[in-house]
């Protein structure tokens, strides 16, 4: 199924006995196999540095994590990228009482706040993974080192976007990191992707999970990250890049990747994005950058496995006419779930309680996947998962042949969509908006009427900035991307005049302080590197 990375996990375990060095304060890498000698396996290094964005470590889901004190789950980026971007915002929140899951659900944390460390120690590990291989292996092949420079450089926009000025080394050293700005960091990105990045890399074409180089990026990648990285560079430098979004995000769209138009077996496109299959079901036209999972080979209790699991519980069968089915897995978490903000966006009236296939055809959206049956919209208690509708976005069914399950009875065969499509359709109707005067040109209006179509939603004649707003939430709900969105949009943190339920807290929603548009850089890293400045506010 997918050949690329049912070599990357066993390969990976080259890294140690190199003299391995982190580039963040005191993180802690353990060797694997003190025996291992110091040969480097270039190919097993390069696919480590992928296998950063999919595991914990080397070992699968019960192996050894890439950073001691902190446990599969917890160091795993897309679990804990969700986690920063998705619970403090009006799409989600979750039931459970673990440490640091409160502070996130109102926007409460600090500096010593254990997941928004996990992820910070995610992202630098991975960083240093990359540096290894570009100081030892960049002469090995071009579009290797190509893909390595941007997985950095992606690791470090997500450095920039969640923590905002933070250290920056872009080799392996045992000098403490100086501390960029945002600015700064801002440039660097720029001009690696334009220099160094984007010239190497492989022409744009979209694959399924059978062909040959399935889940490595190429040159629509590069351009997906500038026009997401000049979409917020107001944020981040104080100077808009408007145009230049509108730019990167058209060659996306004209790259050759497409959004997913097709249908299997009742199951709509967009679910489709979804599901156990979505590396052969045709959706993976539109996966820019597909992070790989495959049950029986690579496994995460943070992956697409934690989208499942931590949204479902037992009495959800999303499938009319089957009772036994839940999320194709035997995982069901009961945790994250949305706040009725989210659902409202997709209902003029008071969305009924209603299953998830049910639910789809009474907003007349593909893309409201949600399950109503036995729940309350609004959240009384936060404690409880029945309270909020459940999401039933994420599947481990396979559209193709309607299993029910994968290839393993827990771990799913779902690939993540880091980036699709999509997002470039509204990339540049945002951007468009921005340039004429707050609401959609026509061409930026055609995208979102595009995006609205494929989900069976009726188009609109006009767009401005507020219903794009909703547009990226309703597109991309439950993604990982909704705190940045509503940073950009003004909507965050400060006195924004938008509000969501328990937003800072208490029931109704209130404001919360503008600097929590970023968070702290973790206070062991603090501790450890005299060269850093905590953000202001913390």
């Amino acid at each position: 199924m997918k050949s690329y990375i049912k070599n990357m996990i066993p390969a990976a375990l080259l890294l140690l006995g190199m003299g391995f060095s982190s580039c963040t304060g005191d993180l802690d890498v353990e060797p694997i196999d003190p025996n291992l000698n110091s040969t480097v396996d270039v190919r097993a290094l390069f696919n480590k540095c992928y296998a950063c964005l999919a595991t914990q470590g080397n070992g699968g889901a019960d192996g050894d994590s890439d950073v001691s004190g902190f446990d599969g789950g917890s160091i795993t980026f897309i679990r804990q990228m969700w986690n920063v971007n998705e619970l403090p915002t009006d799409e989600a929140i979750c039931s459970w009482g673990d440490p640091g899951i409160p502070e996130y659900n109102y926007a409460t944390w600090t500096s010593s706040h254990q997941m928004m460390t996990a992820f910070y120690n995610r992202i630098y590990i991975s960083i240093a993974i990359c540096n290894q291989y570009l100081d030892v292996c960049a002469d090995y092949d071009a579009t290797m080192t190509a893909e390595v420079r941007f997985l950095r450089a992606l690791f470090y926009f997500y450095a920039l976007d969640t923590f905002g000025n933070v250290p920056f080394t872009d080799h392996v050293t045992s000098e403490k990191p100086q501390q960029y700005s945002q600015a700064q960091l801002y440039a660097w990105i720029e001009e690696e992707l334009l220099n160094n990045v984007e010239p190497n890399l492989s022409d744009p074409a979209p694959k399924k999970s059978s062909d040959s180089g399935y889940g490595r990026v190429d040159k629509a990648a590069a351009w997906m990250l500038l026009a997401r990285l000049y979409l917020n560079a107001e944020v981040y430098t104080g100077t808009a890049q408007w145009a230049n979004a509108e730019t990167y995000a058209q060659k996306v769209i004209n790259s050759g990747y497409s959004l997913n138009t097709s249908t299997v077996n009742g199951w709509s496109a967009y679910q489709m994005l979804f599901m156990g299959d979505n590396g052969e079901n045709g959706a993976s036209c539109e996966a820019i950058i597909p992070i790989l999972y495959q049950g029986d080979t690579t496994t995460a209790w943070g992956g697409t496995l934690f989208l499942m699991a931590s949204t479902f519980q037992g009495d959800m069968h999303p499938i009319r006419g089957d009772e036994s089915t839940t999320n194709g897995t035997d995982a069901l978490w009961a945790g994250n779930r949305a706040r009725p903000d989210l659902v409202q966006k997709f209902f003029t009236g008071t969305p009924p309680n209603v299953a998830s296939y049910d639910m789809v055809e009474e907003a007349g959206d593909d893309r409201a996947i949600f399950w109503g049956l036995s729940r309350t919209l609004n959240i009384e208690d936060a404690s409880d998962f029945n309270c909020g509708f459940s999401v039933a976005k994420f599947l481990n069914i396979y559209a193709t042949t309607g299993a029910t399950t994968g290839t393993n009875a827990t771990h799913p065969d779902a690939d993540f969509f880091l980036m699709r499509v999509a997002e470039a359709y509204l990339a540049y109707a945002e951007a468009s908006a921005h340039l004429n005067g707050g609401s959609a040109d026509g061409q930026g209006i055609n995208y979102l009427n595009t995006l609205r179509s494929r989900a069976h939603a009726a188009t609109k004649a006009a767009y401005t900035l507020d219903d794009i707003c909703d547009e990226w939430s309703r597109e991309f709900y439950f993604e990982g991307r909704r705190r940045s969105d509503l940073v950009r949009f003004g909507k965050f943190g400060g006195n924004t005049g938008y509000n969501w339920q328990y937003k800072g807290g208490t029931y109704a929603g209130r404001t919360i302080d503008a600097y929590r548009n970023i968070y702290p850089l973790p206070d062991d890293d603090l501790a450890s590197n005299g060269n850093l400045v905590q953000n202001p506010g913390y």
